[in-house]
């Protein structure tokens, strides 16, 4: 099968892929994107219903069968378990794993809680663990694939507050840079998408401090530049063109060309603008 994985292979298209989180947002887009490009796709989600709902929404647009699973990706079990229903399911070995799902998590640091930064590395980094865990030895076996590993830019803008996400986040671009560099002699390609904001439920239904109640809605109603679909859209295109990284909006390019130009700086701004920002969430 080592033809199917050629360099110039759109594995975007015709994809047998599983989707984490696909219960809504970026996960959910996903799943659609991937159904419109003719493939066939398992919808993951700890919340069955929401998976259910993505599938139902994949066979209405597309007249197309899709499955929907309930995983935790935080239990290894439940990852195994996907692994080996996927591919019964599909009746094809998977050739496109999205390891989407994740929780969000803020608070100054000596006021979060270690269940809390149990709760937060168990689903954003281990959910994702685990899921190249099970998935790459099939994609080995097979001769190729793909994985796309859904980080974000919190994973090295370091923002204040927000340690137990960013750690989280800035593991899952550490094990996707490892990855790409160790399975490119077995044709598995790997894609990490590292956006801002994007509008989906992650703020809403993360633990975050009680200042935060309408900053979030704020936030992703006047600064998410792009939409869950663009960010969809622009990962599948570099993910075929062989490109790590998926940078989406122009903030988040921003914040990683200037930590790479000029680390020490950034590092200080960050902390000048900390009381700043402390300023305008107290006025929002």
């Amino acid at each position: 099968m080592m033809g199917l994985f050629a360099k110039k292979v759109r594995l975007s298209q015709q994809a047998y892929a599983v989707v984490t989180g696909a219960g809504s947002g970026i996960g959910r887009s996903f799943a659609l994107e991937l159904a419109r490009l003719g493939g066939s796709v398992i919808c993951a989600d700890i919340n069955l219903a929401a998976a259910q709902a993505t599938a139902k929404q994949i066979e209405h647009q597309f007249a197309t069968a899709a499955f929907a699973l309930q995983c935790d990706v935080g239990v290894a079990e439940q990852v195994q378990q996907l692994a080996e229903q996927s591919e019964q399911l599909l009746g094809h070995p998977v050739t496109l794993l999205i390891n989407n799902a994740g929780v969000g998590l803020g608070g100054k640091f000596d006021e979060v809680s270690l269940a809390d930064w149990q709760w937060c590395m168990q689903v954003n980094l281990w959910g994702v663990i685990h899921g190249c865990h099970y998935f790459v030895p099939k994609l080995k076996q097979q001769g190729g694939g793909a994985i796309i590993n859904v980080a974000s830019a919190a994973g090295y803008t370091a923002a204040p507050e927000m340690t137990a996400y960013n750690v989280s986040k800035s593991s899952v671009l550490a094990l996707s840079e490892t990855l790409s560099a160790e399975l490119r002699g077995a044709n598995i390609r790997i894609n990490v998408l590292c956006p801002t904001l994007v509008p989906t439920n992650i703020m809403k239904n993360g633990r975050l401090p009680a200042h935060y109640s309408g900053l979030a809605d704020h936030l992703l109603t006047h600064y998410a530049f792009v939409s869950c679909e663009q960010v969809v859209a622009q990962t599948l295109n570099n993910l075929d063109r062989g490109e790590l990284y998926t940078i989406p909006q122009p903030d988040a390019k921003l914040f990683w060309w200037f930590k790479r130009a000029a680390p020490r700086l950034y590092t200080k701004l960050l902390g000048v603008g900390y009381p700043l920002f402390n300023k305008y969430v107290q006025k929002s």
